[in-house]
């Protein structure tokens, strides 16, 4: 079974961006668009998804457990943990991860220009990485996926298609296909072994500024956190990537 897959969502639960839209919204869209599996990670917190999931199951969707992590100030896709990948503070910690559980490792965007991306730690801990996301956000002209493909290419790791999911609209054009049946560790485990390729279609220029000059602005919104303590807390949204 070929399973059209995205590894990379944010929602309204992320705890660092301004995201809005909710989990349903991505599941119910996701399936109108036709996918068969959806990871929702994000920011350094693993969204409990059991509530969500027999909802997504009714409309064809497997939810994977994941997480953004911020390990060393770079962000790092943990998929399938247990949820003591929230608390993964260093590569050490995520080689014990991955010899104490089953999991997926991805490097998302990781030679963009932006602080959070990993550059070179990945030739450092290129033992951890089981695979390399092609980032959704790139046009004909302006592509810095390139490098990490040849990167992939050098490594023997599968690349994925990811579409970064911040806006319900960047849905459906950069996305994964996976050999796997429809359960969680299966299509990691797929993945993995290279069952699977990925589908990228560019943005156009204007589309490509449009959608990042909305989420440079949603960092500059203050957002009203209730989730820790059950009062007010003001934060900033600075990871856009």
């Amino acid at each position: 079974m070929v399973l059209k897959t995205e590894l990379h969502t944010h929602t309204s639960d992320d705890p660092h961006d301004y995201i809005p839209h909710s989990a349903a919204d991505l599941v119910r869209h996701a399936s109108a668009l036709g996918y068969g599996a959806l990871a929702i990670t994000l920011h350094d917190r693993q969204l409990d998804v059991t509530a969500l999931r027999s909802y997504a199951e009714d409309r064809g969707v497997t939810l994977i457990p994941g997480i953004e992590r911020t390990i060393h100030g770079k962000h790092v896709l943990l998929l399938n943990f247990p949820r003591e990948a929230d608390r993964v503070t260093s590569f050490d910690d995520l080689r014990r991860l991955k010899r104490d559980s089953s999991g997926l490792v991805i490097a998302p965007h990781p030679f963009f220009p932006a602080p959070t991306c990993l550059g070179r730690l990945m030739d450092r801990y290129a033992d951890v990485f089981d695979a390399v996301e092609w980032n959704g956000m790139f046009t004909r002209r302006i592509n810095f996926n390139l490098r990490a493909a040849r990167w992939a290419r050098r490594h023997g790791r599968p690349m994925v298609g990811n579409g970064d999911v911040h806006r319900l609209e960047q849905l459906g054009t950069t996305y994964s296909l996976v050999d796997a049946e429809p359960e969680a560790g299966a299509i990691c485990q797929a993945i993995a072994a290279g069952r699977v390729r990925f589908v990228a279609t560019p943005h156009s220029l204007v589309t490509a500024t449009r959608l990042m000059a909305d989420l440079v602005a949603s960092t500059l919104l203050p957002r009203t956190d209730f989730r820790t303590t059950g009062t007010a807390r003001t934060i900033r949204t600075p990871d856009i990537l």
